[in-house]
């Protein structure tokens, strides 16, 4: 189906024919209709090289809006196109069709039985949820790709996902016990495993079940003997239908012949999903080769030997990381090589699981091969090992200095005895090509992944692409391999089948398609009669995108917004619902245009300009970046590093060149000329904001929440400071900067700081007169104001960045500006460059200079601000801390959700507080009264403050107590 009739905007803005499809369905469904071209610009790529415009999305509440979008979809003809977690690499939840996104309501664990080892799961469930509920009974969902923190079961229902532990479990098909299904036509059932009689029984009642039944069978033995001899016997085979589910030896199970569909044949309304013993304790073996294609033939004796998993990763994963900073200490932790197996063992106890890994490790150094081993038995070092193999996906994308990687031929599958043989083959082909590919995946099922770096942007690029997938295809045919081990079909690899199947089969891959679809409704396109391989690009020879001149460099995308906006790809982490920060704002709405990916997606369509047509007066993109809390978490926890807080404070800048700015703006965005102000009289600002019918005012007239409290300024440090002598230094100069807030906020913290500097040896200056880095001008797109305070900062610091004295910070925001937006602005000024080397946090600059502090006792909270967290770390403040003598716990506590300006915002107060709500401030009410709160950013100790009445304490407060109680002198 060509879906000609979706293809031309009506006079409203909706499609013609698609705007009369969105009218009823608003009028049927609870659900949420979005036929907008915002939406349809969220939605029209995955993580894959694909690219299409869907006719709209329906986001259901329940499954009878499911049931009444696929019948309203059917009187207009309109495809159809089910999506779990959009994190597709074959381009199977890309399409113009009506997309039904369940992800944001359709997310339940419904039931789960201990006893029958099984769960019933709404389709947007995400894996971990389930996993987790499996897990206090002692259980798990086997199946785990390196996206099971966000994709949905009914995303691995589609692609036949399987992840590290298919060695263990196997994959989705084997996992799946039943399905409630949904066909175009409107048949609603439950299908699964058929004994013979029953099947007769179905086919006798007749009707368009025993239509169906009947022609499953016949199909079923017309092909039985193809399948038999044909179908690649391999653990890892994916590509195709499961049609050897159908054979009597199988069971007749209709269910798992439909898992690996890819949405082309039947809805999925619920799953009942297998669930499989979970060993107690677990502990994870790292050993290192100096080959992949060597450690590869070393993985089937440790699969033997009672593995859980084994999984590979080579030496350009590692480099790569490396040159973009990501996970240096999970890095670290590796044993010496230049390819790594990451293998678990599993045990009732945590001895019994160490000596499985141990003996495994004599094995293996008992070979002889091994460069190196390590065996992490403590979760928290797993957990810090395994983020090195769950972020490989992306590591290859956005390197410095090297080509862009692609999907495409990332998901082979051999019988896992031949991995190292078909290695060494593919390197030869890879290297004939020209092509550089990181090499990884799941060795012990025989499953290899690895980004290439095609040329996908050239006529020539492409017939280079397509004339290298079809050798590829030919290498793991011979081989006997799949060339899907996991990801599915899709569009990438769909057109090749023919080449993997004989004509045969095909056929019968149709047969099946058209007993379920007749009319090609169900993802048309997609893995039966598909695409081909070359079209549908999402950046092909034929992107042409705006490139729009900017305030800020983006250096470190060759000066170019439209790269910075293609960075993302759409791997999808910023939908994770723990762990990190990234992405608060999603993780309190739960909408796809509230995460990084979304909002990455938007500016993407945006210099793509079809369907957004608005450039940067665009309301969609607007919209989209409203909830961006500006925490720079995805600078360092995304794997391709989007850096959305530069981009919302870029596109804000151009927006407002036409759009009237919010009153926030010219209250909290310019706070550092009104604290300014309020600072010569601070008693006088206090009275006239604490009184009832005046703050009431002051908060409607400047945008702020009434439920928040204006904060109280006191009188500047700065300003008593100068008044001050300081005795002389034995260690040299240091530079206090008095940020906006400390200095007129907090000035405790900056005296505080002065008498901790002092008594490490080092005499304090503080610049003289007004200073300011100008953090909350971004947060509404000031960028020539912001500009122009950073060149003020450089000129008042010159003779510092000349005499490289550091400079102290005690605002974590502050820092990261001159650390990050300082090089964005002036990347190649050499002065900004010293000064970003220059600025340290008072705990980095601490820690380098040994034990001053100790004598501290009991035990504190710590919870890091985000640019922290994302720019500088928080390795520094706990080691310090811990020095001191606290009983430190680190805080894995997301964001705070005040974020400056935000949380104070009329508009956006219920967000902050719902982020705030989800671990911090429950953690701050748990703790006990002498427990120390710390937390070195302003805004978080506002948050914590304004919701629980405790003030927590500025690192530097805590190490003035300690150098009280210790009895050191200044």
């Amino acid at each position: 189906m060509a879906n000609t009739q979706f293809s031309t905007d009506g006079p409203a803005g909706e499609q013609t024919v698609a705007g009369a499809l969105a009218t009823e369905l608003r009028g049927v469904i609870a659900g949420e209709v979005r036929f907008d071209s915002g939406s349809r610009a969220l939605y029209s790529t995955d993580a894959s090289n694909y690219r299409q415009v869907p006719i709209g999305v329906v986001v259901p509440r329940t499954v009878d809006d499911i049931v009444e979008t696929v019948a309203v979809s059917r009187r207009h003809q309109a495809p159809i196109l089910m999506r779990g977690g959009g994190t597709s690499l074959a381009g199977q939840t890309c399409n113009v069709a009506v997309v039904l996104d369940t992800s944001k309501y359709l997310n339940r664990v419904l039931t789960l039985d201990p006893q029958a080892r099984t769960a019933e799961v709404e389709p947007g469930v995400v894996c971990d949820v389930l996993r987790d509920a499996a897990e206090t009974h002692g259980l798990t969902f086997g199946p785990d790709p390196s996206t099971h923190s966000r994709c949905t079961l009914g995303g691995m229902i589609g692609n036949n996902a399987c992840g590290a532990h298919s060695v263990m479990a196997g994959k989705t098909a084997e996992n799946i016990e039943a399905l409630e299904i949904l066909t175009y036509d409107g048949l609603r059932m439950r299908v699964g495993p058929t004994p013979e009689p029953e099947l007769e029984a179905i086919i006798h009642e007749g009707g368009r079940k025993g239509e169906i039944y009947a022609g499953l069978k016949a199909l079923r033995d017309r092909y039985a003997d193809a399948i038999r001899a044909q179908f690649p016997k391999i653990r890892r085979r994916v590509s195709g239908f499961n049609l050897e589910e159908l054979l009597p030896e199988n069971g007749f199970n209709v269910a798992r012949a439909l898992v690996g569909t890819e949405g082309t044949c039947v809805v999925t309304l619920s799953a009942t999903a297998r669930l499989v013993p979970s060993p107690r304790h677990r502990v994870l073996l790292v050993l290192g080769y100096a080959d992949i294609c060597v450690a590869a033939d070393h993985a089937p004796k440790l699969v033997e030997q009672g593995a859980l998993c084994v999984e590979g990763l080579d030496e350009n994963i590692i480099n790569d990381m490396r040159k973009k900073g990501m996970e240096l200490g999970a890095i670290r932790l590796l044993p010496g090589g230049d390819a790594w197996l990451m293998v678990e063992f599993g045990g009732e106890t945590r001895e019994e699981a160490l000596d499985r890994a141990q003996a495994a490790l004599a094995g293996q150094r008992t070979i002889g091969a091994l460069t190196g081993g390590e065996v992490f038995a403590d979760p928290r070092d797993q957990r810090v090992v395994w983020s090195i193999r769950e972020n490989g996906a992306a590591a290859t994308n956005a390197v410095p200095g090297e080509p862009e990687s692609y999907p495409g031929w990332e998901d082979a599958a051999v019988d896992p005895e031949q991995v190292g043989d078909y290695l060494r083959d593919y390197r030869k082909l890879l290297e004939r090509y020209g092509y550089r590919s990181s090499l990884y995946g799941h060795f012990g099922d025989g499953c290899i992944h690895g980004r290439v770096t095609f040329d996908l942007h050239s006529e020539q690029g492409l017939a280079q692409w397509r004339a290298f997938m079809e050798e590829a295809t030919d290498l793991v045919v011979k081989y006997g391999g799949s060339l899907s081990g996991e990801h599915g079909d899709g569009q990438a690899r769909a057109e090749l089948l023919p080449r993997m199947y004989s004509a045969e089969i095909m056929q019968a891959f149709r047969e099946f398609k058209a007993i379920w679809d007749p009319h090609n409704r169900m993802n048309p396109g997609k893995l039966v009669d598909p695409y081909r391989l070359d079209e549908n690009l999402r950046t092909g020879p034929d992107y042409r995108p705006a490139d729009p001149p900017t305030v800020m460099s983006f250096y470190r995308d060759e000066g170019s917004f439209a790269k910075a906006a293609g960075r993302c790809v759409g791997a999808g982490k910023c939908r994770r619902h723990e762990g990190g920060v990234m992405c608060p704002s999603y993780r309190a709405t739960r909408e796809e245009r509230d995460s990084t990916r979304g909002r990455a997606r938007m500016l993407f369509e945006m210099v793509q300009g079809d369907p957004l047509s608005g450039g940067w007066d665009d309301p969609h993109v607007k919209e989209s970046l409203d909830l961006c809390l500006s925490c720079k978490s995805c600078r360092a926890e995304c794997p391709v590093q989007v850096d959305m807080a530069s981009y919302k404070a870029e596109f804000l800048h151009h927006y407002h060149q036409h759009h009237r700015r919010p009153p926030q703006a010219y209250t909290i965005g310019l706070i550092h000329q009104w604290a300014r102000i309020a600072g010569r009289l601070p008693w006088l600002v206090n009275a006239l904001t604490r009184a009832p019918g005046i703050s009431r005012l002051l908060k409607a007239v400047a945008g702020i929440a009434p439920q928040r409290s204006i904060p109280l300024f006191r009188r500047p440090f700065n300003r008593s400071f100068r008044a001050q002598v300081r005795d002389a230094a034995n260690r040299g100069k240091v530079v206090l900067w008095p940020d906006t807030f400390n200095n007129h906020f907090h000035p405790q913290t900056l005296d505080a700081a002065v008498k901790v500097l002092n008594a490490a040896g080092f005499g304090v200056e503080v610049p003289r007169g007004f200073v300011c880095c100008g953090r909350p001008l971004y947060d509404f797109g000031m960028l020539d104001s912001a500009r122009h305070r950073l060149e003020h900062s450089m000129r008042v610091l010159a003779n510092a960045i000349d005499a490289d004295t550091p400079v102290i910070g005690l605002e974590p925001a502050c820092v990261a500006t001159f650390r990050d937006e300082l090089l964005n602005f002036f990347p190649d000024d050499k002065r900004a460059r010293r000064l970003s080397e220059l600025v340290f946090l008072l705990p980095e600059f601490l820690e380098k200079q040994g034990g001053y502090f100790k004598g501290m006792q009991g035990k504190a909270l710590v919870h890091g601000h985000c640019h922290q967290k994302a720019v500088m770390g928080m390795g520094s403040t706990e080691s310090v801390l811990c020095d001191a003598g606290l009983d430190v716990t680190m805080l894995d506590a997301g964001c705070c959700g005040m974020a400056g300006a935000f949380g104070f915002d009329v508009e956006k107060y219920e967000v902050s507080m719902s982020i705030g709500e989800e671990r911090l401030l429950p953690a701050v009410r748990g703790a006990a009264d002498e427990t120390l709160i710390i937390a070195d950013g302003y805004s978080c100790r506002e948050q914590v403050f304004q919701a629980t009445g405790r003030l927590p304490l500025h690192s530097a407060e805590v190490l003035l107590r300690a150098l009280e109680g210790s009895g050191a002198s200044e």
